[in-house]
């Protein structure tokens, strides 16, 4: 449990591309209505949610709430394995306009940490960077790049479709 760190610019656009539109200017009869802040925190909340569950994730009581003034996602829930537990994080924190993650899930009959003390690594995607790549720097083989990509799976679709700024999962060798 903690805090994760993503790019806050990269990842799964879930929230539309219209926010930089220019509100009108408010009339001198009726002043301007204050956006409400907590209901698009909910809404951003539900989309993320809604997202981590498209991609076969899920959890028990699986609850996703957003802090736009910070840019985190606060997930909790009882995850049913430590594999999932991570790739729900990491489905979380790979939406744009998400820059942190704070982890409050739990997995089912399971200590919260890994056992045997083998934690999984993260490893965020730079430009150049394959699989390939990133296997033989945590592996020392390029030819395990595959067990990086079914690690990370449903979120990428293709070892050949990753991008930069986007958080990865490294199980322990």
């Amino acid at each position: 449990m903690g805090i994760l760190n993503f790019i806050k610019d990269a990842g799964e656009k879930l929230f539309g591309g219209n926010h930089a539109q220019a509100a009108p200017a408010p009339s001198a009869a009726a002043p301007a209505a204050a956006p409400d802040v907590a209901a698009l925190n909910k809404v951003a909340g539900d989309a993320i949610a809604n997202y981590v569950r498209t991609q076969g994730l899920n959890a028990d009581n699986l609850d996703i709430k957003y802090d736009g003034a910070s840019h985190t996602a606060t997930v909790s829930g009882q995850a049913p394995d430590q594999a999932t537990r991570e790739k729900i994080i990491i489905a979380a924190g790979n939406v744009q306009h998400v820059e942190k993650v704070n982890d409050q899930l739990t997995v089912a009959g399971a200590p919260a940490a890994p056992a045997g003390g083998q934690e999984t690594r993260y490893h965020t995607v730079v430009a150049g960077d394959t699989l390939w790549k990133i296997a033989e720097k945590y592996y020392g083989s390029g030819a395990k790049n595959n067990v990086i990509f079914e690690a990370n799976r449903p979120m990428l679709s293709s070892p050949d479709k990753i991008y930069p700024g986007q958080v990865l999962r490294i199980p322990a060798a």
